[in-house]
């Protein structure tokens, strides 16, 4: 498939997504959107695990503020201005197929993770920073709300009082003080992001497919069910995940005391 401002490749059932204009550090112009709405698609349907990245320096510094070339049109009249249409209609489709993703995706992360980048970075199933990655939420820094679904996640990750603390003064949080705070999974040295953020995805892209798109399920569904709604979910999705013969392998892998070969069906 043809990109301009992304690449895409599928490497060992691996589809790996990078953000592919450096120069701005990766900020999202409506053909970057547009570009990464279509290799969801593509890579949900031709891996089994999903990385995305960013080329260069940073991860992505948010939403093109470039007058020329902006993702949300903003005309001089205020009144005329809905900045939260471009939310509705591009980016918030894209965080919600991304929660809902058949197959495990994990963000890498180097350098700076700003605005919707920022939530699009911590929104990942694992997250591997480089030592040098910081996610900002930037917004109060330019009179705008957190998006990208960041007041949902960053609250029920790290609570109201140090989500309050990001969003409110705009600073960077490091990547050593997110992995201490719960948002992040791991801490790499710079010149190993893309070794282990691979190495991670490829052990998912070897695993029980279905049973991992089940679990997802189910724990985004605990994120805001109550007790009794998880239990009744997780009910159901194992009824689903025991039909599959990456069950029936991976049981007879544990009594044969060998690895699974899982083929995700």
């Amino acid at each position: 498939m043809n990109f301009q401002e992304i690449t895409v490749e599928i490497r060992e059932s691996v589809g790996i997504l990078t953000l592919n204009v450096p120069a701005t550090l990766n900020a999202l112009t409506p053909i970057m959107v547009k570009e990464i709405n279509t290799a969801i698609d593509h890579i949900a349907n031709n891996a089994r695990a999903l990385i995305i990245s960013g080329a260069g320096r940073g991860f992505c510094s948010g939403a093109s503020l470039d007058p020329s070339n902006p993702l949300a049109p903003t005309p001089e009249n205020r009144s005329e201005r809905d900045i939260g249409l471009v939310l509705e209609s591009h980016l918030n489709p894209i965080m919600l197929k991304l929660k809902n993703l058949p197959i495990p995706w994990i963000t890498a992360v180097r350098g700076s993770a700003a605005g919707f980048g920022a939530s699009l970075a911590l929104a990942g199933d694992m997250v591997v920073a480089s030592e040098n990655a910081a996610f900002i939420q930037i917004f109060s820094k330019i009179g705008l709300v957190p998006d990208g679904g960041a007041t949902h996640l960053l609250s029920r990750t790290i609570g109201r009082v140090r989500t309050m603390e990001l969003m409110l003064t705009g600073e960077r949080l490091k990547a050593e003080k997110a992995l201490e705070w719960g948002l992040i999974n791991r801490v790499v040295a710079d010149a190993d992001l893309e070794q282990e953020a691979f190495n991670l995805a490829l052990a998912f892209a070897k695993g029980p497919t279905i049973a991992l798109s089940l679990i997802r399920k189910a724990v985004w569904t605990a994120v805001d069910a109550d007790w009794e709604s998880s239990l009744q979910c997780e009910r159901e999705l194992q009824k689903i995940a025991g039909q599959t013969t990456d069950f029936d392998e991976g049981v007879a892998a544990f009594v044969e005391k060998r690895a699974a070969k899982f083929e995700g069906k």
